[in-house]
């Protein structure tokens, strides 16, 4: 019998996110924009090894990012750490021990007429003093040097302050501070790191080209992944992977150079094996590899329709426990008869949130910490205590939207021109008859990625106006196999749209839709088949809203001509007359909806002039163009104040071409 408790009170679970002062004369709009702008009460959450604590990162003003300390036993909360986005963002921190945290930060800096994504470890206690840093020392702070720290691959439970973390060294001569340093060694290594007085031991010695490290949890490093370089040193995609047997120190092959067939996921201690996802009939499957030097492999799941995506283990390099694949909706399969048994009562328990997710356990495992969400609801962290039985919420992922009644999504599929059945996610506004709606179709970025069914901000804030939301998985996304992917959503982009418009057209056939008031909306890709999809049907759509999208992919490859994955990129958006074709910049005056495009200036996913030159190019052609650029933010636009200016202005936009 699971019993249930608010382990927090409801005013320090408010006091976690900042409160965004409505006046009076505020309206409907913004006051949803508000609402649905806000970024997520709890970015990340981690539990401490003896159970009695929280780490968690949540938003402070703007962008603005705290750390904050959750003593679960008093119910009370503490801020930490903090940070600006000046350049640095907080994005994780972990439990190493009960007294000790590592956190991890990222920052964008500008290196001439580029932009460079850089990230650093570093560590401090649960008082938020002692903040030491874990990578290469003397340049931590120099961002311009040296782009990752590295990343932990071991927490090594029972090791006190302990971890196995990955690092980087360069060879050549460097300045940070007022300190000359000259270096020799040169590659990727791991370490063992004492996070409380940095006494380091070298594990693994640093290596060019390594793409990955795996560590079976146990302090082991047993998995090493190379990736192939071209003549000019450049990445071409491929990696190959090596293991080791328990005890020894020798590499043995395991899979030759590949593009992406194979994919090692955890390794199990406990059976000394690896888990990974290898290619079969088109689709990924989930096998099981022993690493005892018989290579034994066995299939461990498939699926006929969709990938296998991920295994399941509940705390740091613990055993596995299930495997997980999304259809409709997101599903897990258990090989433990605890967890099994666990998750299907808390399924009964928890009815309204029925995707249900074990973020980590207590080192004795009597405590587990979880999320559980659905499709209008964004979620709520639990801890269940398994002596006693007891679940006890500890907060609500969005407590600023408790209290609304939010739109509930359904899979669907409709027929693309050729007949093809393509899936999507609708969804429909609370107390509206699904007949005559305004409607939005919200393509995903990517575009090799996908939607899937559960809570989306931009879909609640677009229902939540009233339109009907439709989010196709067209051909070109993720998770579906190799014949979906097809040739992706560049070089494939004709079937890509194709699949988006025929969303609308589904609508609107159905009934569910007015034909005469549809709109686009889409981010990243996403904003890029908003874009060519008013280019392509300038009659279907009354209004375009593009973030962070491509617009003209020359200009795309060419943004990664100076970095290592440039042949990659060249391979995958590909040559010839597609290039051209597919490029809104390139037919600007075909568009007749009004356009607003978004964009941040340090994005380095898509370019900030991607959007610039569209709107230059939509304003030279007479079009109606609004372009609202955001300083000193990314890809994500992870400020909760510019995020409800982008939803105001969004919503003023679709009220005046389609009403609401």
């Amino acid at each position: 019998m699971i019993r249930s408790a608010c382990l927090f009170a409801s005013a320090a679970v408010a006091a976690l996110v900042p409160q965004l002062a409505l006046a009076q004369s505020i309206s409907s709009i913004e006051a949803d924009a508000l609402a649905f702008g806000v970024r997520e009460g709890v970015a990340d959450m981690d539990l401490s090894p003896d159970g009695n604590r929280a780490v968690f990162v949540g938003p402070g003003p703007g962008r603005t990012t705290i750390v904050y300390i959750a003593d679960i036993v008093a119910g009370t909360t503490t801020p930490i750490l903090s940070s600006k986005s000046d350049p640095e963002t907080l994005r994780s921190c972990a439990f190493v021990s009960n007294d000790r945290l590592a956190c991890r930060f990222t920052a964008i800096i500008k290196a001439g007429d580029g932009l460079i994504p850089a990230s650093r470890m570093i560590a401090l206690d649960t008082t938020g003093k002692n903040i030491k840093e874990l990578g290469q020392k003397a340049s931590q702070y120099d961002w311009g040097y040296r782009q990752h720290d590295g990343s932990i691959i071991d927490w090594l439970p029972g090791d006190n302050n302990a971890v196995l973390m990955t690092r980087t060294y360069l060879a050549e001569a460097g300045h940070s501070g007022n300190s000359n340093i000259s270096r020799t060694k040169e590659g990727v290594g791991v370490v063992k790191i004492d996070v409380a007085t940095l006494k380091t031991t070298n594990v693994e010695p640093p290596r060019n080209s390594v793409a990955t490290y795996m560590s079976d949890g146990r302090g082991q490093v047993r998995l090493i992944g190379i990736a192939e370089l071209s003549s000019e040193t450049l990445l071409t995609g491929r990696v190959k992977y090596d293991y080791r047997q328990l005890g020894s120190r020798g590499w043995k092959d395991l899979v030759g150079y590949q593009d992406g067939g194979f994919s090692p996921l955890a390794i199990d201690a406990t059976i000394n094996s690896l888990y990974a996802l290898r290619k079969r009939d088109g689709r990924f499957a989930l096998t099981k590899i022993l690493l005892d030097g018989s290579m034994t492999e066995t299939l461990v799941a498939s699926n006929p329709r969709v990938d296998i995506d991920d295994v399941v283990r509940i705390g740091n390099g613990q055993k596995v426990i299930g495997y997980a694949f999304v259809d409709d909706r997101r599903r897990v399969v258990y090989f433990d008869p605890e967890y099994k048994a666990l998750s299907a009562s808390l399924r009964k328990a928890l009815p309204n949130l029925p995707l249900v997710r074990f973020v980590n356990a207590s080192q004795d495992g009597n405590k587990v910490l979880l999320v559980a969400n659905s499709d209008n609801d964004a979620g709520r962290f639990y801890l269940f205590d398994k002596s006693k039985k007891s679940l006890g919420e500890l907060m609500p992922v969005r407590p600023g939207l408790t209290g609304r009644t939010l739109a509930s999504v359904k899979s669907v599929t409709y027929k693309a021109a050729d007949g093809t059945l393509v899936p999507a996610y609708l969804t429909l506004p609370v107390g509206k008859a699904a007949k005559g709606l305004p409607a939005v179709v919200m393509p995903h970025g990517g575009p090799s990625s996908r939607d899937e069914w559960g809570f989306d901000w931009l879909a609640q804030f677009l229902a939540a106006r009233g339109y009907a939301v439709i989010q196709p998985n067209y051909r070109g996304s993720s998770g579906f196999g190799d014949m979906w992917a097809a040739e992706n959503g560049f070089k494939g982009w004709r079937t890509a749209i194709g699949d988006v418009s025929a969303a609308a057209r589904y609508l609107a056939s159905e009934g569910i839709a007015d034909p005469k008031r549809m709109a686009i909306l889409g981010w990243s890709y996403g904003g890029y088949a908003a874009l060519q999809s008013a280019v392509i049907d300038p009659s279907l759509y009354k209004a375009v809203v593009a973030i962070a999208p491509v617009t003209d992919f020359a200009m795309f490859k060419a943004d990664s001509a100076d970095f290592t994955n440039a042949r990659v990129m060249e391979e995958f958006v590909g040559s010839g007359a597609h290039i051209s074709e597919g490029s809104p910049l390139r037919h600007a005056s075909a568009i007749s909806a009004p356009v607003l495009l978004v964009h941040g200036d340090l994005d380095v996913n898509v370019g900030v002039a991607q959007s610039q030159k569209m709107d230059a190019a939509l304003r030279s052609a007479g079009k109606s163009s609004e372009l609202l650029l955001f300083k000193g933010l990314d890809h994500q636009l992870e400020d909760s104040e510019a995020r409800a200016l982008v939803l105001a202005k969004v919503g003023a936009l679709l009220e005046r071409t389609i009403g609401h």
